[in-house]
């Protein structure tokens, strides 16, 4: 799959391939596509929006820990599917993580490195909270943290 654009400051729910909408991060002002589709995503249960093929899709700054400082040696390439991680419990565990793939130009991001990216996380609604101008979060294979992101 070529690199998705998307722009920045704009937060996209794809489901089943259909844009239902999107918000504007810095004024949270939402335009939406499709109010049928719109109104059962925000009266689904979570076991509901399991069954459905859905994205929340973002476009983030993506750095790559080094490779002194982390445990990956290699690059990563446009499609990579790691954890994402945007809340730690009060003993430093990962209190939950997302799901999701990254997408962007060029061959390889290299340890050290950061690009822009599109960013598409699977439908949860638990992660909608977090999606946010300028959130950071941290990238996982588990049980390693390898890299940050950052909403833009």
């Amino acid at each position: 799959m070529a690199a998705i654009d998307h722009p920045e400051n704009e937060l996209h729910l794809y489901i089943n391939d259909k844009s239902v909408y999107k918000r504007r991060l810095d004024t949270d002002e939402l335009e939406i596509f499709d109010s049928a589709i719109y109104e059962k995503y925000r009266l689904a249960s979570q076991d509901e929006l399991l069954a459905v093929n859905g994205m929340f899709i973002v476009k983030a700054r993506i750095r790559l820990t080094s490779t002194e400082n982390g445990v990956r040696k290699t690059g990563i390439i446009s499609g990579y599917r790691p954890n994402h991680v945007f809340e730690y419990t009060s003993e430093a565990k990962v209190y939950q993580f997302f799901t999701g793939d990254i997408y962007f130009e060029g061959e390889k991001l290299m340890p050290g490195e950061e690009t822009i990216a599109t960013v598409r996380l699977h439908l949860t609604k638990q992660v909608e909270k977090y999606l946010t101008k300028g959130r950071k979060w941290w990238l996982y294979e588990v049980p390693n943290l390898i890299g940050e992101a950052e909403i833009l």
